[in-house]
């Protein structure tokens, strides 16, 4: 049965084009949910205008989907909270100057 650390291991594959660091460590991934082999990944995005919405939920589905026993893995992009800079990791905010 996958785990919350496989399944953000996955994560840490999905990139932002614009930034070029991972959702993880952007602080994008809100929650992962795991039932048996199906994963839900609830996400946001930096502003609700950013068009690379379906590229992202794209990228989740094929690298979760990648881990040993995950059957389904559902998305959720939702904006509420609002994604703010000091949802980011440390690393995060050093490599791009916060």
């Amino acid at each position: 049965m996958p785990t919350i650390e496989d399944v953000e291991d996955a994560l840490s594959n999905v990139i932002d084009p614009e930034l070029g660091l991972d959702f993880v460590e952007l602080g994008l991934i809100y929650g992962v949910e795991i039932e048996g082999g199906n994963v839900h990944v609830t996400f946001t995005l930096t502003t609700p205008a950013c068009p690379i919405g379906p590229q992202v939920t794209e990228q989740i589905d094929e690298f979760v989907s990648e881990i040993d026993g995950v059957e389904q893995v559902t998305t959720a992009m939702v904006f509420s909270p609002p994604w703010t800079p000091e949802k980011m990791s440390e690393d995060a905010k050093f490599a791009l100057g916060y």
